[in-house]
C-alpha cells in the first residue's frame, strides 16, 4: 500500500500521510489540511475522526473484539481482578505479584474523605441524583490536594492520584447511597478487597460471590476506547486543567441515557413494561412498530455490530447474582422474559439486536438493591482506570495540543446594527 493519499481538491492536490495501527485500522492524516489547502473536514460527532493514536484498548465492533492492552476482556474477567486491570490499563503492563500488593494497599490506604467532602456530600439533599454529588465532589477534592494542582503532573503525583482516586471516589459513592436512606456511613475496610469493601460500605454484605460478580463488571467497563467520556477527559485534559476537574468531566459525560445512563434507561423501561401489564412479548411487538414511539433499551449496541462480548461474560455473573440473592422482583422476572424472547425472535436475531451489557448490568444493581438512579455512578467506578489512564497518556504524549474542533458557519453573513427604534 502507498504511504499517501492523493486529495484532489480541484486547483490543489495534496498528499495525505496514511497511518496504520498495529491492529491494522487505517487513517488518513489531516494536521496539515487546513493550513496547506483552507479546506478542513466535516465529520458530526467525530465518528470518522480519530482523535488520537493510543495505546490502551483495542476495539473491533463488527468482529466483537474487546482488548485492554493486548489481552482479551475474557481472559481478564475469568482470570483477573479488577484492580490488577486498572494497573494494566494505568502502566501498559500486568503487575508482578509484589506491584498488586503494593497497590492494593496504597488503595486502601485512602479509606477516607477530606472532612470537608463529607460535608458536602452530606449537605445535598437525599433525593440528589447521585451523579451530580459525585462530580461535585470530585471536583471539590482539588482544594484539598492543591499539591496536585500544577500543570505538569511529575510521575509520583500521577502514581498518587491514580490510588487515590481509585479509592475516593468510591468512598463518595457509598457515603452518599447511605446518607439517601437516612443510615450512618460505614467506614472503610482495608483488610476487605475492593469490592467486597465497597459491598460492606454499601449495604454490609461481603459475600464473596457477589464482590466476585461486581468485580467482573467493574472490569466489563474499565476502558472503551475513545468514547464520549473518554474523549471529554481527553479534551478536558488538554487545557492542563487539574485531574480532579478533568475526572469530573467524564463524570458529567457519563450521566447522560446515551451513554452511562443506558442502564439507568433500562430499569425505567422495565418499570414502564411493568405498569403496562408485564408483558413480553407485547414489549417486544411495540419495540418492533416504527408507529409506536417505545424504545427497547439495552439490546444493540452502537460500536458492536455483532455482538457485545462484554454481554455474554456478564450474562454469566448476572445468573450467579441472581441464584445467589434468590430475589424475587417482578422486574427481573419481565427482564428474564424479553431476554429469552429477544434471543429467539427472527427480527432482533436477523438485526443481531442482543442484550448488551447496559441489560444485564442493570438487573445485577437491581438484585444488589443498588436505586436506579445510581447505577451510572456504579458505571463511574468501573470506568475510572480507563478515564485516569487516558488522562495519563495524554499528558505524556509530546505531541498533545489542547483540542479546538474547525466548524462550518451557517449564520448570518456580515449585517448593521440597527437601534431598536428602527427595528
Amino acid at each position: 500500500m502507498a504511504n499517501n493519499a492523493k486529495l484532489d481538491l480541484g486547483d490543489k492536490t495534496i498528499d495525505l500521510p496514511i497511518i496504520e495501527g498495529s491492529e491494522g485500522e487505517k487513517a488518513l492524516d489531516i494536521s496539515k489540511l487546513r493550513g496547506e489547502t483552507g479546506f478542513i473536514t466535516l465529520d458530526n460527532g467525530f465518528v470518522n475522526t480519530g482523535s488520537c493514536q493510543s495505546a490502551i484498548t483495542f476495539l473491533n465492533g463488527e468482529k466483537g473484539i474487546l482488548r485492554y492492552r493486548g489481552y482479551p476482556i475474557e481472559q481478564l474477567a475469568e482470570s483477573s481482578n479488577f484492580l490488577e486491570v486498572s494497573w494494566l490499563l494505568f502502566y501498559g503492563e500486568l503487575p508482578t505479584a509484589a506491584e498488586l500488593e503494593s497497590f492494593t494497599k496504597k488503595v486502601a490506604s485512602f479509606n477516607t474523605l477530606p472532612e470537608g467532602i463529607e460535608k458536602i456530600v452530606d449537605t445535598f439533599p437525599k433525593t440528589a441524583h447521585p451523579m451530580g454529588v459525585l462530580s461535585s465532589a470530585t471536583v471539590a477534592l482539588s482544594a484539598y490536594y492543591e499539591n496536585h494542582l500544577g500543570p505538569q503532573p511529575t510521575d509520583a503525583d500521577k502514581d498518587e492520584l491514580f490510588a487515590q482516586l481509585m479509592a475516593q471516589l468510591k468512598l463518595i459513592v457509598a457515603r452518599f447511597y447511605r446518607k439517601s436512606l437516612g443510615l450512618a456511613p460505614i467506614a472503610s475496610d482495608p483488610s476487605l478487597s475492593y469490592s467486597a469493601d465497597f459491598l460492606n460500605m454499601m449495604f454490609e454484605n461481603t459475600d464473596a460471590d457477589v464482590a466476585k460478580a461486581l468485580d467482573v463488571l467493574l472490569i466489563l467497563h474499565a476502558d472503551h476506547e475513545q468514547n464520549c467520556s473518554a474523549s471529554t477527559v481527553r479534551v478536558v485534559g488538554s487545557s492542563h486543567a487539574n485531574v480532579f476537574t478533568t475526572i469530573s468531566g467524564g463524570i458529567d459525560a457519563l450521566w447522560g441515557q446515551l451513554h452511562g445512563g443506558a442502564n439507568q434507561a433500562v430499569l425505567e423501561m422495565l418499570e414502564q413494561i411493568k405498569n403496562e401489564g408485564g408483558n413480553a412479548s407485547s414489549a417486544l411487538a411495540k419495540a418492533k412498530d416504527k408507529e409506536d414511539p417505545f424504545k427497547l433499551m439495552g439490546f444493540g449496541h452502537r460500536v458492536y455490530k455483532n455482538f457485545d462480548p462484554r454481554a455474554k461474560i456478564i450474562k454469566v455473573a448476572c445468573d450467579k447474582v441472581l441464584e445467589k440473592l434468590n430475589v424475587n422482583d417482578p422486574l427481573l422476572e419481565i427482564a428474564k422474559g424479553l431476554e429469552a424472547e429477544a434471543l429467539q425472535d427472527d427480527y432482533f436475531v436477523a438485526r443481531k439486536l442482543y442484550p448488551n451489557v447496559d441489560f444485564y448490568s442493570g438487573i445485577i444493581y437491581k438484585a444488589l438493591g443498588i436505586p436506579t438512579n445510581m447505577f451510572t455512578a456504579m458505571f463511574v467506578l468501573g470506568r475510572l482506570p480507563g478515564w485516569l489512564s487516558q488522562w495519563k497518556e495524554l499528558r505524556e504524549d509530546p505531541s498533545a495540543k489542547i483540542c479546538r474542533p474547525r466548524q462550518i458557519y451557517i449564520g448570518q453573513t456580515e449585517r448593521n446594527y440597527k437601534k431598536i427604534e428602527d427595528r
